[in-house]
Parts: C-alpha cells; structure tokens; sequence
C-alpha cells in the first residue's frame, strides 16, 4: 500500500487528496497542517471578520472530508525536516513519517520587515489565517484605532471585514496607489475615491519608519496613534523545505507540467509552487484559488501513478471591495510596447482591455463584472481575435460573435 504524505491544509492539499483517491482508493494519506484549522475557504476570512458568515460555513469540502477519504490529518504540527534520500519528514513533535509520494502544499507567510521598534507594539496582527480573523475580531472595539500597514489585496480586504467594527481606519502603503500590484493609476484611483468616500484614511507614498508603543513615526514625518496594528505588507512562498532537501527554488518551489520538483517523488503545488504563466510563458507563483486547485489535483493524480499535465495559468484576481467589483486578469502593457488599449468608463463601470499581436493578453474591469469569464477564456485559450467579431465583444462579452461552431462546442450543442 503506498504511503502518501501532504504538507498543508489549503486548496491545493484538499485537491491533492481527491486527485490522489481519483487514482487510488487504498493507499494511505497523512496531511500535516501547521495550522489548527484546515480545509476552509481562505479568501473567506474577511468575510468571517465582518461577521457575514461563520466558521461552519467556511468549510470547503465539508466536515467529514478527511474521514471520507480515509485521510490521517496532523493539525498544529510543522514539518521541520524533509530527507529524499531516506523519505522521511521529521515533524516538530518528535514523529518520523516515512512516505513513498510527498506533495508540498505549504502556501506562503506574511512578510514583515525588520521595523524598528516593532516589539514595543502590544496588539499587532496579520492577516492570513482564520486564527488571524479571530484575534482581530476579538481585539476591535467600535473605539478601536486601526493601522494596516499595506494596501494590496491582503490589507484592503482586511479593512473591509474591519469596516463593520470600526470606522477609524488608517491604511498606508510605499507604493503611490492602491492594489500597485494588479492595478494601474488610473484604476487605482477609482478604487481610492470609493475607499475614501467610506471614510478610510489613505496614507500613500508613505509608510511607517517606527513604532513607539502605540504610535507609528512615519516616513514623511507625521505620527499615527493607533490602537491595533495589522501588518499586511506582503507574503513570501514557503520554499524551506525543498530549498534546504536540495531542491531548485526560485520565487517559488520549481516544478515541471506534472507538478514535479527537482527531488525524486516529491511534488509541489499552490502558493508555494512555481508554474507556467500562459500569457507570458515564464515560471512564476500563480498565488489563486483556481490554480492552486488545479495544481493540487494534478500533483495528486501523479502521485498515485496516473497521468495528468497543468497546462497552466493566467494571473487572475477578483474581489469585491466596499460594494464596488473588480476583476484583472493576464499582462497589462501600454502601446509603446507594441499593444493596444480599449477603454471605457462611465459612472459606474471602468473597462481596459489590452492586445498584442492579434491576441487578448489582459483587462482591468470594475463595476459590471457581466461576462467577464469571456474575456479571461480568450487569454486562457491565446484565441486570435481575427477569427471572431472583436469590435463586437469589446463592447459586449458574449458567445454571439465567436460563431456557430466555437458556440456548439462550447454549449454542447446549443447554438
């Protein structure tokens, strides 16, 4: 019977187990997760914070998961050492695992820079985990002052769980705008007047320098007291294991299209794990949902002896934020490069669509997100926009300009 063991609870360690039982239905599976809890909708936790759902309906594939599929799960335990030669893991309790496959599945860990006087802060916090959702929804007040320290995804979404607790919030980022990392300026922009209309203090260009017990010295000079601190200034992909077994690491854990490392039966997958960017063709850390999902199963159905390739993906984000939706997705780049720009923006809507050499290779969308999964199959899928009536979907997202064919294959047979 083979011997399988995963490292991390996320969705690439949950699809890693259905692919792998996809193949075989007896071997025996160890999941170790260092955090107490598993199997829940990470993107969720901001949802949690606010109070919109709860911790029962994070589940993401059910409390008997693990019990259906016959999976020994270690929560709360890391693990501390991985040997190829002999395949074994130490964990941090002391226990010796052997395995015969082994995926790691370990995502990644907020980064926090060395601030000067950062231990002097009493409550300060993270924002990745449903433990980090409960300490801040235990330490908020309606009085409570809150200092995130970043404004990218992690630390905007925290603010908006935040939002129902607590109207003092102060969000501050190097970075000249908003979301620098998936959005450009003048998207940015918009997303700054919404966030300011709500009432969040924005502190762009600037950051803290260092931190006096519960007040912030800033770069520009000023001083910020706050209450609670939350540093949501970045993450790094956890490459320990494998770097330090030997294995190649770049930005990410290198793999080949079987979710393979360099190290002999050990695979990688999800947030931790480099794979193919479609648009650009480079290796790089695809850190969604979709693709961790899509890499965990393929490394699973490998692990088992079966046959399955991850084609790869698109960076892709969507989220709502304050009531306002936005999604990006692909390469974004400006018509000295050689592409080309459509734009429209109205009151309520804000589109961007960029090509290049006859292909769709990104967008920038907010508002009505209508369709929008048109836009990304077109990137996904390198679709050539001379074989379809373009001038027509750049104004409308739909299945009507690709043709009767593309629309019988895609519908099944409804044209």
């Amino acid at each position: 019977m083979k011997r399988y063991v995963i490292v991390g609870g996320g969705i690439a360690g949950i699809h890693c187990i259905e692919g792998i039982r996809s193949v075989d239905p007896e071997g025996s599976i160890t999941l170790i997760s260092a955090e107490a809890d598993s199997n829940y909708g990470r993107p969720l936790i901001s949802y949690y914070l606010e109070g919109a759902t709860n911790e029962g309906r994070m589940s993401y594939r059910g409390p008997d998961f693990y019990e259906k599929n016959h999976v020994r799960a270690l929560h709360g335990v890391s693990v501390e050492q991985l040997d190829p030669s002999a395949k074994t893991v130490t964990l941090s309790d002391g226990q010796i695992l052997p395995y015969d496959a082994l995926c790691v599945a370990a995502g990644s860990s907020p980064f926090v820079p060395p601030f000067s006087g950062l231990d002097t802060v009493e409550k300060q916090f993270t924002f990745m985990t449903l433990a980090d959702a409960r300490a801040l929804a235990q330490a908020v007040t309606p009085e409570s002052r809150v200092l995130i320290i970043g404004g990218g995804l992690i630390g905007l979404k925290c603010a908006e769980g935040l939002y129902a607790h607590t109207k003092h919030l102060t969000v501050c980022d190097l970075a000249p705008h908003v979301l620098s990392s998936i959005l450009q300026p003048e998207s940015a922009e918009i997303v700054e007047q919404h966030l300011e209309e709500k009432g969040v203090r924005l502190m762009l260009g600037d950051s803290a320098k260092e931190f006096h017990g519960s007040h912030a010295l800033m770069n520009s000079g000023e001083t910020v007291e706050f209450d609670l601190l939350v540093l949501a200034i970045g993450v790094r992909p956890n490459t320990g294991l494998i770097k330090d077994a030997g294995g190649d690491v770049g930005r990410g854990i290198v793999t080949n299209a079987h979710m393979e490392t360099t190290l002999p039966g050990i695979y990688a997958a999800g947030d931790c794990a480099e794979s193919k960017n479609t648009v650009t063709g480079a290796q790089s850390v695809l850190a969604i949902l979709p693709n961790a999902a899509m890499q965990g199963r393929t490394a699973g159905i490998n692990m088992a002896g079966g046959s399955a390739t991850y084609d790869g993906g698109i960076p892709m984000n969507s989220m709502g934020l304050f009531g306002l939706h936005l999604m990006t997705a692909g390469s974004y780049f400006e018509e000295p490069d050689g592409g080309q720009v459509y734009q429209t923006r109205n009151r309520d809507n804000y589109k961007k669509l960029f090509t290049k050499d006859g292909l769709l290779t990104g967008f920038i969308l907010m508002g009505d997100l209508h369709r929008a999964g048109i836009y990304t199959a077109m990137i996904r899928e390198h679709r050539p926009l001379d074989t379809l009536d373009f001038e027509a979907v750049k104004q409308d997202p739909s299945l009507l300009p690709f043709g009767k064919e593309y629309r019988r294959q895609t519908l099944g047979g409804v044209v």
